[in-house]
């Protein structure tokens, strides 16, 4: 038995062998000669030695740092598992939780297909079954079948009201109650908007804005059963229906103005005012879900039987953030919304729309601040927000003298304050004659000079709108218990 310590390959029979420098035992059977050879001769090995390693340790050794490669790689792998696991949960979780909650920017919005359409956080659409409305609504609004909402309306005999999308009924509810019951036009276009309404109307309890008893989405045409308010509208109490006269010196036909049977008080107003701002709180800070209503204009504030204000119409409502970006309408010469393919409107009516959002297409809560502002100068003057025969924005007609208050506000100058509060006083309705309280005109002048600011970041909130109508208009407190006597309620 031999022992062979070597480090280098060698060679047996064509094939190369690594020994290690561990010294290994090679043993060989007694029958081979191993005498050496005669001197100057050549031996050449034609016969195959038989040659056993018994290694005494593996060739291949530990390696540390792929231990800790391998290491990392399996931790970075489970984190990355509970990291799709956690965002999977989450997504999950904000699909249940908004699952009634549609963001109402993309049914409202006016690009067509192609345009750029842009919403920050906009949750999941609703889900439109009637399971999700029993599951999610108000259990106070009761769901009627289609038949039963033909009976209520003895199929649908009188109407009190129309619009561009909707018809509204008069209704004799259980217990001889009155109602009102409002019929979307049927289209998939307008069906997403009674959902939208429908969605929003649920959520809502507060005494200045108009109550839902019930609904109905069993047909195309969805149903809104609604209280009734039986003194009609802000705009028909301030402008009332326009007469045509004829003069006795020639036939022209002119028009007269605003005839209405009876005034609106100015404490009422600034009543109505108030309650408004009320509204609009709720909707921007104490719901669950921020609501910007969109379409604030006296023909959606509707008056009770004394003269309290009953916010209505929540179609072109947003809910679900603050705001959003969408692309600004086009407006025609008249100065109306332009209706872009797939009868997708932008909010807003002419003369209460903001111009900050017609420029940009950023909805947000000041926008209802500034069509806010815009009925607070209608309550004050009786002007209409937009005048259709001369192509006039109130805002514009009143610029001057509400950029003269806000430079007069601080002047110490008594003459100028004076002079500034005899114009203010020519602006107030002369139907009120001049039964009113000059120091609140200035008052709410002043604040509507500050919801029609050009930027909406000096805009007021609605609770800081509240607080200064507290502080700086008496007459609020006194409208509290005065109505309208019974012959000048509207009979409807």
């Amino acid at each position: 038995m031999f022992l062979f310590c070597h480090s280098s390959p060698f060679t047996f029979c064509g094939a190369s062998l690594q020994a290690t420098p561990t010294p290994t035992a090679i043993s060989i059977p007694p029958s081979t000669s191993i005498a050496p050879p005669p001197a100057g001769s050549t031996t050449i090995i034609t016969s195959t030695i038989p040659i056993t390693f018994t290694p005494t340790s593996s060739p291949l050794k530990h390696h540390p740092h792929s231990t800790s490669t391998a290491l990392i790689i399996i931790t970075a792998s489970i984190a990355l598992a509970l990291i799709i696991l956690i965002m999977g949960c989450l997504i999950k979780y904000l699909r249940l939780h908004f699952r009634r909650k549609p963001a109402a920017v993309k049914h409202v919005s006016g690009g067509a297909t192609g345009d750029i359409e842009c919403e920050i956080g906009r949750p999941d659409p609703p889900n439109n079954t009637k399971e999700n409305h029993e599951i999610s609504g108000d259990a106070s609004a009761r769901k009627y079948s289609w038949e039963e909402i033909q009976k209520l309306t003895a199929n649908f005999e009188q109407m009190i009201g129309s619009g561009g999308f909707s018809r509204v009924y008069l209704a004799h509810l259980p217990g001889s109650i009155p109602g009102a019951i409002k019929i979307h036009t049927s289209s998939d276009h307008l069906n997403r908007l009674f959902t939208q309404e429908l969605d929003i109307l649920l959520q809502l309890r507060h005494d200045n804005i108009v109550k839902l008893l019930g609904y109905c989405d069993q047909q195309d045409e969805g149903a809104l059963v609604f209280e009734y308010i039986p003194n009609g509208s802000l705009q028909e109490k301030l402008h009332g229906d326009k007469e045509i006269l004829t003069t006795k010196d020639d036939d022209e036909k002119k028009i007269k103005g605003s005839i209405r049977p009876w005034v609106l008080p100015w404490r009422n107003r600034m009543a109505i005012a108030f309650q408004l701002a009320q509204a609009l709180e709720y909707l921007h800070e104490k719901c669950e879900v921020q609501i910007v209503h969109g379409d604030i204009k006296p023909s959606n504030i509707l008056l009770d039987g004394e003269l309290n204000c009953k916010l209505c119409d929540f179609g072109f409502a947003k809910m679900g953030f603050s705001g959003a970006v969408m692309t600004p309408p086009i407006m025609n010469s008249s100065g109306g919304r332009t209706v872009r393919r797939k009868q997708q409107l932008m909010m807003g009516s002419p003369g209460y729309t903001d111009p900050h959002y017609l420029r940009t297409g950023i909805a947000s809560k000041k926008n209802d601040v500034y069509s806010f502002g815009v009925v607070m100068l209608e309550l004050v003057t009786g002007m209409e927000a937009f005048c259709e025969e001369k192509g006039q924005l109130l805002t514009s007609v009143m610029g001057p003298m509400l950029r003269a208050m806000a430079t007069t506000t601080t002047s110490a100058n008594n003459y100028e304050c004076e002079a500034a509060a005899v114009k203010v006083a020519e602006m107030v309705d002369p139907a009120l004659g001049g039964d009113f309280d000059v120091k609140e005109v200035r008052a709410i002048m002043s604040l509507a000079a500050l919801c029609v600011a050009h930027l909406p970041s000096l805009r007021p909130s609605a609770t800081q709108i509240i607080r200064t109508l507290s502080h700086n208009i008496p007459s609020i407190s006194t409208a509290q218990h005065y109505s309208l006597p019974k012959h000048c309620c509207n009979s409807q």
